[in-house]
């Protein structure tokens, strides 16, 4: 594709997500229906792949790389099957590769679970289609994980209060195994509260 298709597909995407946001921003307990088919829209696919493979990283435990999608595979048709299995609803995720990291400074190491790139993509596409929506419902401090935001711009905003509020306590916390603990089923009941499961055009 050339770069002014890149670009278009790009801001198809952009428009997509300015929509969601609007009406996520307009109403803060209104809940979404008919949002599954946006996942497999061809833009929004390609636009998935392209951050994933910008991401990088291994190969899961079918054991493809990106090369081995672009120059066996061809990435029209990975992403044409793709597309296919989520509007058939055939896709099903593989499991993930296990694998241990060092911690710095640390004995214990971190487990890692490796999607396949498949898995990644159509997760990303997800994120691309649900993330504008759940974002306005977060707190304007609230800076973990968000889109556009960082650990510095969290120090800068501490730093702003020390100085102008002159508040003089910063607690750091920590909740060990966060993500292995948290529980699932209060997680998909407030997903629930914004996305009406089964809904589909």
């Amino acid at each position: 594709m050339s770069a002014q298709g890149d670009i278009n597909v790009c801001n198809k995407v952009s428009d997509l997500q300015s929509k969601l946001s609007h009406a996520a921003k307009h109403s803060l307990d209104r809940r979404f229906g008919a949002l599954y088919d946006k996942t497999y829209r061809e833009d929004v696919i390609l636009e998935a792949w392209r951050r994933v493979k910008a991401n990088k990283g291994a190969p899961g435990v079918d054991e493809q790389d990106f090369e081995y999608i672009e120059d066996i595979m061809g990435v029209d048709q990975f992403l044409a099957e793709i597309r296919e299995e989520l509007k058939s609803d055939l896709y099903r995720p593989q499991p993930v590769l296990r694998c241990y990291i060092d911690k710095p400074d640390k004995a214990e190491k971190r487990p890692l679970g490796i999607p396949v790139i498949k898995d990644r993509v159509c997760q990303m596409a997800t994120k691309l289609v649900i993330e504008p929506i759940f974002e306005a419902n977060f707190l304007d401090c609230s800076h973990g994980f968000r889109p556009g935001r960082s650990a510095h711009d969290a120090i800068q905003i501490i730093q702003r209060t020390i100085t102008l509020k002159r508040q003089t306590i910063v607690v750091d916390a920590d909740i060990t195994g966060f993500f292995d603990n948290i529980r699932q089923d209060i997680l998909m009941k407030l997903v629930e509260r914004r996305y009406a499961e089964g809904t589909r055009n």
